[in-house]
């Protein structure tokens, strides 16, 4: 393969998070949270990666015992996703690498998820060749797993793909303008291709395997053992498994890696890769043309990084300059 440059988002992933410390949550809450840790908590680090205002940090009591506590007003649409996340974690397969639900609780108008802790890290870009295997080694598990299991209730896939990452048939029918993040690119001298790609993807990503939904570098933790988890299970869907796997690569591009190499182990159909790659620049990038996020304001690098590399990943493929 050509060596290319390696290219590296403004901010590192285990720095993307704005979060309250555990100084900062109600006393009530951190009593209650105490009390179900049954020891008092004497250190608090925060988790700092992630995109949500709420609060995530690893606890330690003065009794020794540890937990991965996330906590949310309940008035916020986070806590109903630590809800979720919470039923989807417990009812995981137990071959899955993930961490899993310890309690919840509600107190004081906050919800909090205590999840078990997991000694690890976020992979630093760019990523080694070590990290990435372990991580694609951790889907494919977890992919093994959920081929069969039920899912009733979940989304599909292809309807997520429909509704709500078509922006290049948008931008092409006049219902949306080109995004200022995308003008640079080679988007709008190829806007018809882009299009088409995007059209075709639904149908091609439909599938009765459960996917994570978010899959992507910030979302695996590397233990000690040089071992991948998978955290985050808060929007799995119903579809095909390797367009996960085309997210996670996203970010393996940008780091140098033979990624064509990596997907085709997942045998995706013709014109699969390519259109989850046409859709998931044009989701990024018209949303890192949005104003200032209420989130973390690393959120708007993070997508023009992917936007831009899930179209360069795109382009090489296709031969577009």
């Amino acid at each position: 393969m050509e060596s290319r440059p390696v290219t590296l988002p403004e901010v590192p992933y285990d720095a993307t998070s704005v979060r309250p410390d555990w100084k900062d949550l109600p006393l009530r809450v951190r009593e209650a949270i105490s009390r179900r840790l049954g020891s008092p908590v004497i250190a608090a680090r925060s988790a700092g990666g992630g995109f949500t205002r709420a609060f995530a940090a690893l606890l330690t009591t003065e009794a020794g015992s540890s937990a991965f506590v996330k906590a949310a007003p309940m008035r916020e649409p986070t806590s109903q996703w630590y809800a979720r996340e919470a039923a989807i974690t417990s009812a995981l397969p137990s071959e899955i690498r993930a961490a899993r639900p310890l309690w919840t609780l509600s107190e004081g108008g906050w919800f909090v998820l205590a999840l078990d802790p997991i000694d690890g890290h976020i992979p630093p870009l760019p990523w080694s060749a070590a990290h990435l295997e372990a991580a694609l080694d951790a889907w494919s598990e977890a992919a093994r797993a959920l081929t069969g299991v039920r899912t009733d209730g979940l989304p599909e896939l292809s309807e997520i793909l429909r509704h709500e990452m078509s922006w290049w048939q948008l931008i092409e029918s006049g219902h949306e303008p080109m995004p200022s993040t995308a003008l640079t690119t080679i988007a709008p001298s190829h806007l018809s291709q882009l299009a088409t790609l995007e059209r075709t993807l639904p149908d091609l990503a439909a599938g009765t395997g459960v996917c994570h939904g978010d899959l992507r570098v910030d979302n695996v933790m590397i233990d000690g053992s040089g071992a991948a988890w998978l955290c985050d299970w808060t929007w799995p869907c119903a579809g095909a498994q390797w367009y996960d796997t085309v997210t996670l690569l996203i970010s393996a591009y940008a780091s140098g890696h033979d990624t064509d190499a990596y997907i085709q182990k997942w045998d995706p159909p013709p014109g699969g890769v390519d259109g989850a790659l046409a859709a998931l620049a044009g989701y990024w990038l018209v949303r890192a043309a949005d104003g200032p996020s209420s989130a973390s304001p690393a959120s708007r690098q993070h997508q023009r990084f992917s936007g831009t590399q899930a179209l360069a990943w795109l382009s090489a493929r296709q031969g577009w300059t």
